[in-house]
């Protein structure tokens, strides 16, 4: 099956109340990880793309990765998105380098500015059939160039006018997730009620959760336990997860949930085997963890399974 673009995933996710994950990429064994799960487990998925795995690795790198993964499981429906489009010209370049969807991520600017930068970026796009998402409001935390002291949760009538006025194919909102891997400083919350306003005011339409990594607790301490500094990491609990998947939220962005299970099962493997060297044989078994984590989003959180 070729890349394909989201209208017909999101529209069987909004009906069927699943969530198609959006995993992060930057590399082969992260790519291979997150297919092998998504072949598993039947499910469609989207491989995501950030301004950080462009400069990593390079576009035209991450597509021939992209593109040996779709020719590997060709049943599975794949979308390559681009994570926080920093601008015009990041969002043009992946449109034209093969990418079915793209985020501009005008978020930080005045409503007006972002609404004119993602009318430019809808304009473009939708002249070459590609999908755009756009963001209203502000999240917590650091990740990448992305960051932010404090929430701005998304405004529920500004989110209808943004949606009117800019053309965009499907909204991330504000309701109390955080980019990082330090979400929460006290008690777990989302607003679900401003999500269910936001829902009400636009049925039917593509929402979007960031942030939305869980954070799990055993990848933390495996990391510490062998030498890491991942002290008081805390992530967006699952129940909450399923939730909004279950209001209607058809997206889940998981970056730093990747990031920790490569980097806790490297960390076991180089402390219990300091004599090996050869990268394979570090790889072989984080790419394994991506796998199985991957696949535990799938099953328990997104409810994706069987949906390919």
């Amino acid at each position: 099956m070729p890349l394909v673009e989201p209208k017909e995933m999101f529209d069987a996710a909004y009906a069927g109340r699943y969530a198609v994950g959006a995993f992060n990429v930057n590399n082969m064994e992260i790519v291979q990880g997150i297919m092998r799960a998504a072949s598993g487990e039947k499910s469609p998925v989207i491989l995501q793309v950030s301004a950080g795995a462009l400069k990593y690795a390079g576009l035209p790198y991450i597509m021939k990765l992209v593109k040996a993964a779709i020719s590997e499981d060709s049943a599975v429906p794949v979308v390559v998105h681009l994570d926080h489009g920093l601008g015009f010209d990041m969002c043009r370049d992946c449109i034209d380098g093969g990418f079915t969807s793209v985020m501009i991520d005008g978020s930080h600017l005045p409503y007006e500015e972002n609404v004119a930068l993602t009318q430019k970026v809808v304009e473009y796009a939708h002249g070459k059939n590609i999908w755009v998402e756009a963001e209203l409001g502000k999240l917590a935390g650091i990740e990448e160039h992305v960051q932010s002291a404090g929430h701005l949760y998304t405004d529920p009538d500004q989110a209808v006018d943004f949606v009117r006025k800019t053309g965009c194919d499907s909204l991330a909102v504000a309701i109390g997730t955080s980019h990082g891997a330090y979400k929460f400083k006290g008690e777990e919350k989302l607003d679900f009620e401003r999500l269910e306003t936001i829902r009400g005011k636009l049925p039917e339409y593509p929402l979007v959760l960031h942030g939305a990594s869980s954070v799990p607790q055993d990848f933390v301490a495996l990391c510490n336990k062998y030498g890491g500094k991942v002290g008081g990491a805390k992530g967006v609990p699952e129940d909450m997860l399923r939730k909004a998947v279950t209001m209607g939220v058809c997206k889940i962005n998981v970056d730093t949930d990747i990031r920790l299970a490569l980097t806790a099962s490297i960390r076991q493997f180089m402390a219990e085997q300091p004599e090996q060297f050869d990268p394979r044989s570090y790889m072989t078994p984080a790419r394994e963890a991506v796998k199985n984590m991957v696949t535990h989003k799938i099953r328990d959180v997104l409810g994706s399974s069987g949906k390919a």
